[in-house]
């Protein structure tokens, strides 16, 4: 996929802005979200990550770098939520999606559908690159055996066998980036410019940021708590 290589040669060593807001607040609205998105672009970021297919249609029409895709879908009895389903996965493709984000842990997927099942799927029917994204270094070996163009550490410390440990995972930063041949994205955690060049350091072939950026909710939450305590 010739393609895939150059919309991911774009990212490399560059930020990439996460641009989601909660459901129940104000900014999760997609002219508020593109915005965002453009905002950043327009200030450096090399590519966005944006969920819900009408949000990545408000922000298709705004910028031209890559978009990384998702849709967070809760399914009833399973954990895994992001792009869980080629369904999910075919949606935001025709949304405007250029490299569609999975959730690759190692958790139970509903009807016995499979991390490398799904990979194929969308790169023979979207012929779209896939981001996994992992909790753990045993989901990033699987993922990279899958197909998958990309691996994050989006899910460490998000997941039931990772919560009592806090992102940024830059130790499985450094074990991913040492044992895997695709290339390595650190999402997750990253809180200042001084991490995200820690991460590059480490390897990191591109890095995330979203709360530290774009999360207005978590910072005011944050800071409202802090000064009442």
């Amino acid at each position: 996929m010739p393609e895939s290589s150059s919309v991911i040669q774009q990212l490399h060593q560059g930020l990439i802005v996460s641009c989601q807001a909660p459901i129940e607040s104000p900014l999760h609205d997609p002219n508020v979200i593109a915005a965002m998105a453009e905002a950043a672009v327009n200030r450096g970021a090399v590519g966005v990550r944006i969920d819900t297919p009408s949000h990545i249609q408000a922000v298709r029409q705004r910028v031209d770098v890559p978009i990384i895709g998702l849709w967070k879908q809760q399914l009833p009895g399973y954990q895994v939520y992001i792009t869980p389903q080629f369904d999910h996965a075919k949606i935001i493709a025709v949304a405007g999606a250029d490299i569609i984000a999975i959730d690759a842990t190692l958790r139970p997927r509903p009807n016995g559908e499979t991390v490398a099942g799904l990979i194929q799927q969308i790169h023979q029917q979207l012929d779209k690159p896939v981001m996994a994204d992992v909790d753990s270094l045993d989901a990033a070996l699987q993922a990279a055996a899958a197909g998958a163009d990309l691996v994050g550490t989006t899910l460490y410390g998000y997941t039931s066998a990772t919560e009592h440990l806090t992102p940024p995972g830059f130790d499985l930063l450094g074990q991913m980036v040492e044992q895997l041949e695709v290339p390595v994205i650190c999402e997750g955690g990253i809180a200042s410019p001084k991490m995200a060049q820690q991460a590059l350091d480490l390897g990191a072939y591109a890095i995330v940021v979203g709360t530290a950026i774009t999360g207005i909710d978590a910072l005011v939450t944050a800071y409202c708590a802090a000064l009442q305590n």
